[in-house]
């Protein structure tokens, strides 16, 4: 995909952005409507979106080209792990907020988010891996990531791993892997579920944008050191260290737009559930979110012509 289609696709999310935030002004989508419609999305749009990619029969990948994919999973999310720790001592971060900011800087939006931008910018082949890292991401959340947030007190919810989501990403890459062919009509059923997936997730988060405190998320230096440095330099050193390993272009762009989504509302949602405090995570989630839209059209820009 050129530069151009890239800038057109991301003007096309914006658009999209900008009627979730008129709706949400016009009381359209409240906070009710709001949460109903993420269910759908997160349990049923989106894992059909997934699937779909895999029976399009645009992926000309290979199997061996999916165990790849694992291995550079493995080492993007290692990157960020590290980097969970150590983020927070660079910024000096309140001793209360470290182990938000660990988490902020581990899970980002890459299913919410990242599946519909990676449907609408990337090549079909580099779906796979976008796949493979929202399986990592289920894997690790519910065991690592329920630990930091609670201080190394709560045990791994392993029931939790087995999301819609999650299933849906398995069983997608188990069909890529044995070349499995369903029934037109459950294909197609399956595909227009998934169309639905970008339109309703892009007016969601306008809704979540014209609801939240961005001024307070604006005046806060530690949330804007995180963005230089979580949203611009880490999808830089994920772009610039598979380019050099001499990666394929499609693992190359994929993992680099992995590495530039905003946070993601798994965290927010785990901390509610704890009795955090969720103020931090809230913000990061509305900053990062109206940043990240103009980020990911500038870095997936550059990264595509260097590539």
């Amino acid at each position: 995909m050129s530069p151009l289609d890239i800038l057109q696709q991301m003007a096309v999310i914006l658009i999209l952005v900008s009627i979730g935030i008129f709706l949400c002004r016009r009381g359209v989508t409240d906070k009710l409507t709001s949460k109903q419609i993420s269910t759908i999305v997160m349990d049923v749009c989106n894992p059909a979106l997934i699937l779909a990619s895999i029976l399009s029969g645009d992926i000309t990948a290979d199997r061996f080209e999916v165990l790849i994919a694992v291995g550079l999973g493995l080492i993007f999310y290692t990157i960020l792990v590290l980097l969970g720790f150590v983020l927070p001592k660079m910024l000096r971060v309140e001793a209360d907020r470290k182990k938000i900011f660990n988490v902020m800087t581990v899970y980002t939006n890459t299913g919410f988010i990242g599946i519909p931008v990676a449907k609408a910018i990337l090549p079909p082949n580099a779906i796979i891996y976008v796949v493979v890292i929202n399986v990592l991401y289920s894997l690790l959340f519910y065991t690592h990531g329920i630990t930091i947030l609670s201080g190394n007190k709560s045990k791994p919810d392993l029931k939790k791993i087995l999301s819609p989501g999650t299933v849906m990403a398995v069983l997608s890459l188990v069909i890529f892997a044995f070349d499995i062919k369903l029934p037109e009509f459950l294909s197609s059923t399956i595909s227009y579920t998934g169309n639905a997936t970008v339109f309703l997730s892009m007016i969601l988060l306008g809704a979540a944008i014209y609801r939240s405190n961005l001024k307070e998320g604006f005046k806060d230096g530690k949330i804007w050191a995180y963005i230089v440095i979580r949203l611009i330099l880490v999808p830089i050193l994920i772009f610039s260290l598979f380019y050099l390993m001499k990666m394929n272009r499609d693992a190359v762009l994929a993992l680099s737009l992995m590495a530039c989504v905003p946070v993601g509302n798994l965290p927010l949602i785990q901390a509610e559930k704890m009795g955090e405090d969720t103020s931090t995570i809230s913000l990061g989630i509305a900053v990062t979110t109206v940043i990240s839209l103009f980020t990911i059209t500038a870095l997936m820009t550059v990264f595509s012509l260097m590539c």
